[in-house]
């Protein structure tokens, strides 16, 4: 299992503006090992976020976004106490679900 999201949501007026830090290797399948063999692809594919269980946000990613990727967005009517959860799924079907506090 891969290692826990950071995930930080701060309240700002009637918003919450929440920040993510994945740990993910995200390989292209483009580069060699020391062998010369092709590191198969191992990448994000989609992202999702819910706000108190109502999804807020829907991201496909591919190869191309770097390793231990950051993503930060706003949550419109979000406050403090109420839940931010986010998920990955890559494409060996790998998932990881973590949850924040907006603070």
């Amino acid at each position: 299992m891969a290692d826990p999201m950071r995930i930080r949501a701060q309240s700002q007026g009637n918003n919450a503006v929440v920040r993510v830090l994945m740990s993910h290797e995200m390989e292209t399948g483009q580069r060699r090992d020391g062998a010369g063999r092709v590191i198969p692809a191992w990448h994000i594919t989609e992202v999702t976020a819910t706000h108190n269980g109502k999804p807020v946000m829907r991201a496909e990613w591919g190869p191309a976004v770097s390793k231990n990727p950051f993503l930060q967005f706003t949550v419109k009517g979000a406050k403090a106490g109420d839940k931010i959860a986010v998920t990955w799924k890559d494409n060996r079907n790998d998932t990881r679900t973590d949850e924040a506090t907006v603070s």
